[in-house]
Parts: C-alpha cells; sequence; structure tokens
C-alpha cells in the first residue's frame, strides 16, 4: 500500500481514538512512524479517557500473566519438593515414626487433662496419628473413641461428617460420641460448605497407662533437644 494511503489510514484511525500502537500494528509500521504521522491530532477527553481504561486493562492482563507464571512455578517446585521429601523419608523406623508422632503429640494432643486426646482438622494428620497409636503403644481401634467438631451451621450433614471421619480413621460410627456443634455468630455459608468436615478428637478410651509413658517421652525429647543446643549443635 502506498505509503500516503497508510498515512491517511493511520490518521483516520487516530482520529477514532485508537492507540499509536494498535495504529502501528493494524498497518504493519513502526509505532514510531505511526506517531509521527498522527501527532498532531489533538485527542477529546472521552477519547483519552478510553485510551487510560485500555491501558490499564492491558496492564492488568500483564500483572495476571506474570501471577499465573509465578504460580505455576511455585507448584512445580512445591510438587518437586514433595517428590523429593517423600523419597527421602520413605522408609522410616520404628524410632523415627515414635519420634514424629510425639512431636506430633507434643504439639497438639492432650497434655493436663490426664487423657491421651489428639484433634485436629487435618486428616492426613489423624491418619499418621492413628498408626503411631498402634504401631508405637499397640493400642486397638477397639480402645479408640472418636469425637466430632463443627459450626452448628453444618447439623444437616453431621451423618456425612461422621461418614467421612470414620472412613479416614478407621474408627467405627459406633465408636463415636455424641457431636460438638459450635455456636456460630456468622450464618454466611461459605463456598466449601459441602467440603468441611470440622475437627475430630481422637480418644483413648482407657489412658492411664499410656498418658505417663506419652508424657515421659515427650520430656525424654525435651531433653535430648536441650542437649543438643547446650553442645551447640545446629
Amino acid at each position: 500500500m502506498a505509503k500516503y494511503l497508510l498515512r491517511s489510514k493511520a490518521r483516520n484511525l487516530r482520529k477514532k481514538g485508537v492507540s499509536v500502537k494498535k495504529i502501528a500494528l493494524s498497518l504493519g509500521i513502526s509505532k514510531s512512524t505511526a506517531s509521527i504521522w498522527v501527532r498532531d491530532i489533538i485527542l477529546t477527553i472521552e477519547q483519552l479517557e478510553d485510551l487510560k481504561k485500555s491501558m490499564l486493562k492491558g496492564a492488568e492482563k500483564g500483572r495476571l500473566k506474570s501471577a499465573l507464571l509465578q504460580k505455576e512455578k511455585w507448584l512445580e517446585t512445591m510438587e518437586e519438593a514433595k517428590e523429593k521429601g517423600v523419597q527421602k523419608l520413605k522408609n522410616l523406623t520404628d524410632r523415627e515414626l515414635l519420634i514424629a508422632g510425639l512431636a506430633l503429640y507434643w504439639g497438639e494432643g492432650s497434655k493436663k487433662s490426664r487423657q491421651v486426646e489428639f484433634c485436629n482438622s487435618d486428616p492426613k494428620m489423624i491418619q499418621f496419628l492413628m498408626i503411631w497409636l498402634k504401631k508405637c503403644f499397640d493400642i486397638q481401634i477397639s480402645e479408640i473413641k472418636g469425637y466430632v467438631g463443627i459450626n452448628e451451621i453444618h447439623k444437616s450433614r453431621e451423618e456425612m461428617v461422621k461418614n467421612y471421619w470414620s472412613s479416614i480413621s478407621g474408627i467405627p460410627l459406633n465408636q463415636f460420641n455424641k457431636t460438638s456443634f459450635k455456636k456460630a455468630r456468622n450464618k454466611k455459608i461459605y463456598d466449601n460448605f459441602e467440603n468441611h468436615y470440622g475437627t475430630l478428637a481422637v480418644r483413648i478410651t482407657k489412658p492411664a497407662r499410656f498418658y505417663s509413658i506419652i508424657l515421659g517421652l515427650i520430656e525424654g525429647l525435651y531433653e535430648a533437644g536441650s542437649g543438643l543446643v547446650s553442645r551447640g549443635v545446629s
């Protein structure tokens, strides 16, 4: 196309409020050439506002694209870290399992009520604890009770919630005690309503012997850690 025709088209587009960048792209010319051809054209306030909005949208798309790329990289990094973690710890010894469970119970278990009880909302943590109780203390499933705690707005889902925790923990439904419904100040129904299962408290029915053993081992774990600190191990 002849240069004068391109210039004429560029000017017509500019008069309609088209950005210099879009003019250059649509006509296949450089941005600097398009800018020179239309620089004397004064846009209306409305056209300038539209261009500003368009630029903001473009910047927003750029930010979104960047955020998505960062998220993808983060997910890849996390997946790689998980694979490495699984490989590194895939064969726990009995002693390592004991120590890991003690640390978990130390942080999340009951230590003052003379009960052996562990409460959490993380299904993986509950499953780990059940394995720990069985392998490290030979506590049978028949010696364990389950207690569900959940917001009262989930009352209609009680059976579903109990079934969920029963499948996670292996505790039969007839060993679940009365559900503890928490009073809700906020009656709002959240997006994850159907995927919320509250917490499960796992409690040993005859805790006396195990309670003292577990607390004694936790104290031993503390002393071992303190010994490392005193020796300057970092």
